[in-house]
């Protein structure tokens, strides 16, 4: 941080605004006699939970308990010094804290606790930069006392925690927008996967039992090998350099992020043709439906142009009979079964065997095409608001930057 600060505003170490205090875990922290009471005890599980606030924790202590951790007044800014490291988050209660955190006692009074937040929020990434080495990893707590801070006059403080707060406000009713949305898509994939639409617009009535589960009685069941190519994929050799970089997209475990998100554009890597020559790796065509088996079990996406896969995903190109739009939802409804079934014990995988012998529900081609819009409508509005949530997010990091620092001000009149 420059040692210039904007006329009004002081530049001082966190050490000299208030006293770092690291929280204090019950020990043996096994013992029963710590918990079970009516005092919160913040965990690093509760703070990833939460976004600005914390409103409840998931484990309590008892009196015993709470004389062996540090309890902290409401509304007070707290710090995690372990795991996620650098996580601020405002108290909304009274509760303890345990040693993967920090809080900021005896903090200085002309110190709006909201403009606390954004501060300590702004440095995230430098928290993260600072972990030790070691199992945990935790962030010396000197390292955040001697850390500078650029403050603002009181007013000041609160204008710009005002303007950041209408952001985030903006952000947490959008994320609870796509939450109700993704709620309703997985009960709409459980009602037309297993009952679907009916016959000119009247529900099923009769239903008979499959090796996949109830399903209405006018459809079939069949091995997914009857209605779609099955193919897999694999590593080329990555000491030939000739094999890779050649243009051919090749979907890896890299690109997991990149899964259940309907269609998938760009990879992260590619391979050459040589590579594809010379190893057991298939171009598959656009449309093919591609899914981990491992890693990532059951993230899915539907490809938009040829793409090889690596050896940890299938791929099918589906028949006539089967629309692939279909077969990828049906794919997200089963994500859970994958994952129970999945074996291993480092890395959990599903066998090819598995998928030899894997049968799935078999509607007529127009009600599978009927289903798959109607879940891609729901669909389609979580992306367009998620993509808004990742420009607001954007918006807000630019706006901390500049308020933050100072570089633009804000009118408190």
């Amino acid at each position: 941080m420059s040692n210039q600060v904007p006329d009004g505003w002081q530049l001082r170490t966190v050490g000299d605004l208030c006293v770092v205090k690291r929280g204090a875990s019950p020990r043996p922290i096994q013992d029963p006699k710590w918990w079970g009471g009516n005092v919160s005890w913040v965990r690093i599980s509760d703070v990833t939970a939460s976004n600005k606030y914390l409103k409840k924790t998931t484990q309590y202590l008892s009196d015993e308990g709470v004389n062996k951790s540090v309890n902290i007044p409401k509304g007070e800014v707290v710090l995690s010094i372990c795991a996620t490291i650098g996580r601020p988050i405002i108290i909304n209660i009274d509760a303890c804290i345990h040693d993967g955190f920090v809080w900021f006692s005896k903090l200085d009074k002309t110190i709006e606790r909201e403009y606390w937040y954004y501060f300590l929020l702004s440095k995230e990434a430098f928290f993260a930069s600072q972990r030790q080495s070691g199992t945990q990893g935790n962030l010396n707590t000197s390292i955040v006392s001697d850390l500078l801070c650029s403050l603002p006059p009181v007013k000041e403080q609160q204008k710009i925690a005002a303007i950041l707060t209408s952001v985030d406000d903006v952000i947490e009713k959008t994320q609870a927008q796509i939450n109700k949305l993704k709620n309703l898509k997985t009960g709409m994939m459980q009602e037309l996967l297993t009952r679907g639409v009916g016959i000119d617009g009247k529900p099923y009535t009769e239903f008979k039992d499959s090796s996949v589960g109830c399903i209405p009685k006018g459809w079939d069941c069949c091995l997914l090998d009857k209605v779609a190519k099955r193919g897999s994929g694999h590593t080329p050799d990555k000491q030939k350099s000739e094999y890779w970089n050649g243009g051919i997209k090749w979907v890896s475990l890299t690109d997991s992020s990149k899964l259940d998100k309907l269609h998938l554009y760009k990879t992260s890597k590619e391979i050459s043709q040589l590579g594809i020559d010379n190893s057991s790796a298939t171009l598959h065509p656009s449309g093919t439906v591609v899914m981990a088996r491992d890693a990532g079990i059951g993230k899915s996406a539907i490809i938009q142009s040829p793409m090889a896969v690596s050896q940890h995903f299938m791929a099918w190109v589906c028949s006539d009979k089967l629309d692939n739009y279909f077969l990828y939802y049906l794919l997200q409804y089963w994500k859970p079964k994958f994952e129970n079934i999945a074996m291993g014990s480092t890395i959990k995988t599903i066998g090819l065997p598995f998928f030899k012998k894997l049968q799935i529900p078999l509607p007529s081609i127009d009600e599978q095409k009927i289903i798959a819009k109607s879940l891609k409508a729901i669909e389609s509005n979580i992306f367009k608001l998620e993509e808004k949530n990742i420009k607001n997010q954007a918006i807000k990091k630019a706006l901390m930057q500049d308020l933050l620092t100072g570089k633009v001000r804000v009118n408190v009149e």
